[in-house]
């Protein structure tokens, strides 16, 4: 029976190469990690394949120049960075591919208490219930919840001390956001007409 042979450790440094080379090669491992995962890759793991000092965020930049052009491209996205397919070629997928599974199936209600949860987090069933002027469903939470777009927050300070709740990673990944910062404002909802200008 054969011994596992260890992996052999990852040379960062690639003194043995040109610079030109070098980089190159930093940005193709890069590349490499990007393409493997499914979820956001943070700075600091990207890190851990170049050499020590090397900024992460140059050799990004070279690779969002290198890919320009092609189908894909990099976001930053919830504090990292990983692949996604460019919003024009969405058509195309939806025509060559059977993407239902992976299309949140949420209803326009459903988005509106996601991004009251949002704007407001942590917050409440009930405080949902007076922005919305009506009860949040149970099934309704259930639904965000198992899309992996809320998760359960501190409970609040007063009595019953009742669960909060608050967006996620996958949230800001699924909206193409890199902090809850991205958020657009009142104003620039306003400008797409998601809500009402308040008369003067």
């Amino acid at each position: 029976m054969a011994k596992d042979r260890p992996e052999p450790e990852l040379d960062c440094e690639l003194d043995d190469l040109p610079p030109e080379l070098r980089w190159r090669e930093w940005m193709r491992r890069i590349e490499a990690v990007l393409f493997a995962s499914a979820s956001p890759v943070p700075r600091e793991d990207l890190a851990r394949v170049v050499a020590q000092g090397v900024s992460v965020d140059l050799l990004i930049e070279d690779l969002v120049a290198d890919l320009e052009g092609r189908a894909f491209e990099i976001a930053e996205v919830s504090g990292g960075w990983m692949f996604r397919t460019r919003a024009v070629y969405a058509p195309a997928i939806r025509a060559a591919v059977d993407v239902s599974e992976q299309v949140l199936d949420l209803n326009e209600f459903d988005v509106a208490v996601l991004a009251a949860i949002a704007y407001h987090q942590p917050i409440t069933r009930d405080s949902l219930k007076d922005i919305f002027g009506k009860e949040i469903s149970r099934d309704l939470i259930g639904r965000l919840h198992a899309h992996g777009l809320i998760g359960t927050g501190p409970r609040a300070p007063r009595r019953g001390a009742p669960y909060t709740f608050v967006t996620t990673e996958q949230f800001l990944v699924s909206f193409g956001l890199e902090t809850l910062a991205d958020l657009p404002d009142r104003e620039q909802l306003e400008d797409v007409g998601m809500v009402e200008t308040a008369a003067p």
